[in-house]
């Protein structure tokens, strides 16, 4: 594979995938969302990370306005992080009803720009929010709306789709990075990065994968180098 375009936030999965990409890949991009969220320690920590990578195409995309068409707890100080979503209670508050839609449109806008056919995205169906748009049903139709819609060939990829929070430390410590993942990823709803506040959500997941995979470490190794091949 010669190029490809990380969707990143700065969290343990997109990164993941950045450090994951830039092994099997020779030119890596980047495409961070400034959508107002209400914790900026994400997009400063993914140019951290991508500067410590040594990614030189890195842009940030000014989409602000999403914060006022969206109600979201992670764009809405009043709206609480630990409640369903106000207009769909099958879901948490932190869903951002369009976000992978608008992600998705923009970074195959850039790619298709640039010559590049690969967009990675860092969602997966196994350990996750229960959010509609980071299911693969959902990553495959847009794919084929996108490449109708741009008379395009560019593919979707999401390495992380069937891995545990388990799996996804052990990618990360098959690539010898865990110290980034524990220490300058976001990952956590209220914005703290590395270890993240230990009470939200996010933080539980993660904090409950990390548990498993260090408890059953020789499992999780063996199990990964066997599943890179499908990587």
């Amino acid at each position: 594979m010669k190029k490809a375009l990380i969707i990143f936030s700065g969290g343990q999965d997109s990164t993941t995938c950045l450090i994951h990409y830039t092994h099997i890949c020779k030119e890596v991009h980047c495409i961070t969302f400034d959508y107002n969220q209400l914790h900026k320690s994400e997009i400063n920590c993914s140019l951290v990370i991508s500067k410590k990578l040594g990614i030189k195409d890195h842009i940030v995309l000014d989409i602000r306005y999403l914060q006022n068409i969206s109600i979201s707890s992670l764009t809405r100080e009043k709206i609480s992080i630990d409640s369903n979503h106000p207009l769909d209670t099958s879901l948490p508050s932190t869903f951002i009803p369009g976000r992978n839609i608008l992600f998705l449109t923009l970074a195959s806008i850039y790619a298709y720009s640039n010559n590049i056919n690969t967009i990675v995205l860092g969602v997966n169906e196994i350990d996750f929010s229960g959010y509609p748009d980071c299911k693969n049903q959902f990553i495959k139709n847009m794919n084929n709306v996108i490449n109708i819609g741009m008379n395009s060939n560019i593919f979707f990829k999401t390495p992380l789709i069937n891995l545990n929070k388990a799996e996804i430390w052990a990618l990360s410590d098959y690539w010898n990075s865990t110290d980034i993942i524990l220490n300058q990823t976001v990952t956590c709803y209220n914005g703290f990065p590395g270890k993240g506040c230990g009470t939200c959500r996010s933080c539980i997941l993660r904090h409950k994968g990390f548990n498993q995979w260090k408890l059953n470490y020789s499992y999780y190794m063996k199990s990964m180098k066997t599943k890179m091949k499908l990587l």
